[in-house]
């Protein structure tokens, strides 16, 4: 339970960053940039794998970038549905997510994949 909280703050501080950098894309108060954390990484749990599913052959054929438009349709749908996050168009939530997808690989690239600092050491 504690990685999901710790994966959903590195979410909200990538969406406040999104939201400061990216003109189009609003959250109205912290409480709804929290929950609008939480509610992506449960999209992020459910959804997108279905999505991935059905636009494999699309994944396939543009080498993986149209994990990018999936990304982009995730927070959309997660404007959508949250009262206080308004994504303007497609542009917006494209980078948005963009923003969010490294802001997260970076939280996993410090945090490790349990949730804890993870320490690495390279011997020559």
């Amino acid at each position: 339970m504690s990685r999901f909280i710790l994966r959903a703050a590195i979410a909200a501080l990538g969406l406040w960053l999104a939201t400061e950098w990216i003109d189009g894309l609003y959250i109205d108060a912290p409480m709804t940039l929290v929950v609008a954390a939480l509610l992506l990484g449960v999209v992020n749990a459910f959804i997108r794998p279905l999505l991935i599913l059905l636009t494999l052959p699309f994944t396939v054929v543009t080498l993986g970038l149209f994990l990018l438009v999936v990304n982009a349709a995730m927070l959309a749908l997660v404007a959508a549905v949250l009262p206080g996050m308004q994504v303007i168009g497609f542009w917006d939530a494209f980078w948005g997510a963009l923003i969010v997808s490294i802001v997260s690989w970076i939280g996993s690239m410090m945090f490790g994949p349990k949730g804890r600092i993870d320490v690495r050491i390279h011997r020559d």
